[in-house]
């Protein structure tokens, strides 16, 4: 693998960057559900910077499988294992009940990637659409899922829950996978994104990435321009922080006018929908960039 960037400090926010925080009330009484259920979410072990204003609206996204990935990337805070659990079968009903005691409308599933699975757990992951469904079957539901190797027939089980939206993100331009992205591909990734649109075309795709880890401008030009060539409806584009010295180092902070930039490169070139800001990631108001998208279609 490519040598991680460091440095031995954490780089200071820009003045434009930083925020108030959210006060934490809600975002309590959401923690108190979630531990009730003993749910893990991507919010808390990714250390997402949004996680308190998310939290405050009783919003979340249900990370599954447990919080140990068999992945490495170099930008990404959750713990690496091969050593892995089965999936807990009691999951689902447990995701669905936390689902109606927060009243959510609208629910974003992801999860760590289980290359130690046969399937990658896309059964699981069917599993999970499928009881949250039923227990709120006029809700919508988006996945936010692993490449599962490339397995289509595994891609193929999750389409068959037919959620509202499919989301896999390509996280970086292709020339810092190597560093970023060890395990993945990146033409294997588009190739997940072209499946689904082809095998449903009324599923919404969607994917993301982060700036900051060493791309170019024109390079986030490209990766979007093949994300339209495999069908994608729906972009995301945030910044990318830094959750420890250990992990990649922030190469650059982009301004807002530039995230304004990409979001009239995404317009130009045909997206139903392009989220672009230094604070967007790729579940962050999926409801409301759902409901943009099906705008336009």
């Amino acid at each position: 693998m490519a040598q991680i960037p460091r440095s031995e400090q954490r780089q200071r926010l820009p003045e434009w960057f930083r925020r108030p925080l959210t006060a934490g009330g809600t975002s309590n009484a959401t923690d108190a559900i979630l531990r009730d259920h003993d749910l893990v979410t991507v919010c808390e072990e990714a250390t997402c910077p949004n996680r308190n204003e998310c939290y405050s609206k009783k919003v979340t996204t249900f990370l599954l499988m447990g919080d140990t990935c068999t992945r490495t990337c170099t930008f990404c805070d959750i713990k690496t294992s091969m050593d892995l659990p089965l999936p807990d079968p009691t999951e689902p009903e447990r995701v669905a009940s936390a689902v109606g005691q927060l009243g959510l409308r609208f629910v974003v599933l992801t999860s760590v990637n289980r290359d130690d699975l046969p399937d990658g757990g896309a059964s699981h992951f069917s599993e999970c659409i499928q009881a949250v469904r039923k227990h709120n079957p006029t809700g919508g539901v988006e996945v936010l899922t692993p490449d599962f190797c490339g397995d289509m027939n595994a891609v193929q089980t999750v389409v068959d829950a037919v959620p509202d939206v499919f989301n896999h993100n390509m996280e970086t331009i292709p020339r810092l996978y190597k560093t970023v992205r060890p395990q993945a591909i990146y033409q294997r990734s588009l190739d997940v994104l072209r499946y689904v649109k082809n095998k449903n075309p009324d599923i919404i795709t969607k994917s993301g990435m982060m700036v900051g880890l060493g791309e170019t401008d024109d390079e986030v030009r490209a990766l979007m321009e093949d994300l339209r060539a495999h069908d994608v409806d729906v972009f995301t584009i945030g910044q990318y922080l830094r959750p420890s010295l250990k992990h990649h180092d922030i190469i650059r902070f982009v301004e807002p006018e530039q995230f304004d930039r990409y979001k009239a490169w995404g317009d130009e070139l045909g997206f139903k929908y392009t989220a672009s800001g230094p604070y967007i990631r790729s579940s962050y108001y999926a409801e409301e960039v759902l409901s943009g998208a099906s705008q336009t279609s």
